[in-house]
């Protein structure tokens, strides 16, 4: 009691300073939101499968959980065997060909020679023309057939469908795979967060508001605000679900809950700055400018009121009134 007795004594003196240099807050009712506190998911918008585009056995796989992937980046091999011995038949006939065409260059220049001189009809020249054209269009052919093969082989590299991060390896090193099968699943960097917020809410939930998630939650971060991108009109099991949008998401774990505090009804109060409040024995105060004088007034705190404005935003109950001015202590 006599603490404060003490303090209601020290509330009523007038403080005299420098006015001038003093920076004063004036006091006026501001729109605030009753927020309630629900959890959400940090959840991907979209999660794509990575697919092999031959099947053969798995020869590599370059990602585990949890790797970051960008668009077109090799995650994993499958090697076929079948087009492997194919690839080395062709090479056989390929150099088959190729003899066979140096053979028909020789024997048409030879031929060539010789019709000149006389000594051969030039329907020997034209037999051997044709002969070197057959041999020149087969070696063609094989080599478009290597082509495709090697396009085959080739497409054995599995790559990421999307920047974004591995979430789970379907299969192991040595899997055999048929085409089209999924090798991984990637999770597309964008990450939002889907809320679960009870129906007797949903009147004061629609797109556009503006959502908190706490500092706490953030491993000792400032809070981050976000807004709600849709919602959607199912309810499912007593609750509405929602989607925000928050900058920062892409650092957590895809399923990560977290707490967020949404809008539920707005009023007015008296928001100030944390750092006007002063507290002894026990008692808030603030600093009020009257006259001349500083005097030092008791309040009733309320609870934290952050908003993008203003970070540290404290709600007073009561001691202050309209056009009240505050001076920092």
């Amino acid at each position: 009691m006599r603490a404060l007795r003490l303090a209601a004594a020290v509330a009523a003196v007038a403080v005299p300073t420098n006015l001038a240099a003093a920076e004063a807050l004036t006091v006026a009712q501001q729109p605030v939101t009753d927020e309630k506190a629900v959890f959400a998911t940090v959840e991907s918008i979209s999660v794509v499968p990575a697919r092999g585009r031959i099947g053969g056995t798995v020869a590599r796989l370059d990602v585990r959980e949890g790797d970051r992937v960008t668009a077109g980046q090799t995650i994993a091999t499958i090697g076929d065997e079948k087009l492997v011995l194919q690839m080395r038949s062709l090479d056989a006939q390929m150099e088959a060909l190729q003899a066979q065409a140096n053979q028909a260059q020789i024997d048409f220049t030879r031929t060539e020679g010789l019709v000149e001189r006389g000594i051969l009809p030039r329907v020997k020249l034209d037999e051997q023309r044709t002969a070197l054209n057959v041999a020149d269009n087969g070696l063609r052919a094989k080599t478009a057939e290597r082509a495709v093969i090697n396009e085959q082989l080739n497409q054995g590299r599995v790559l990421a469908p999307a920047d974004g991060r591995v979430l789970k390896r379907l299969i192991a090193v040595g899997s055999v795979v048929l085409a089209g099968d999924p090798i991984v699943t990637v999770a597309q960097q964008n990450f939002k967060l889907r809320l679960r917020v009870p129906e007797r809410h949903a009147r004061f939930l629609k797109a556009g508001d503006r959502i908190r998630i706490d500092g706490a939650e953030l491993a000792g971060e400032a809070s981050k605000w976000g807004a709600i991108d849709l919602v959607y009109p199912q309810i499912e099991e007593g609750r509405v679900i929602a989607d925000a949008t928050v900058d920062g998401l892409g650092e957590y774990f895809v399923g990560d809950r977290l707490r967020v505090w949404i809008s539920g009804g707005a009023r007015s109060a008296f928001v100030i700055p944390a750092s006007y409040v002063t507290t002894r024995f026990g008692i808030d105060y603030v600093r009020l400018r009257k006259g001349g004088e500083m005097v030092d007034v008791p309040v009733q705190r309320g609870r934290e009121m952050p908003m993008p404005a203003l970070p540290d935003g404290l709600e007073i109950l009561s001691g202050i009134n309209v056009g009240d001015q505050l001076v920092r202590p």
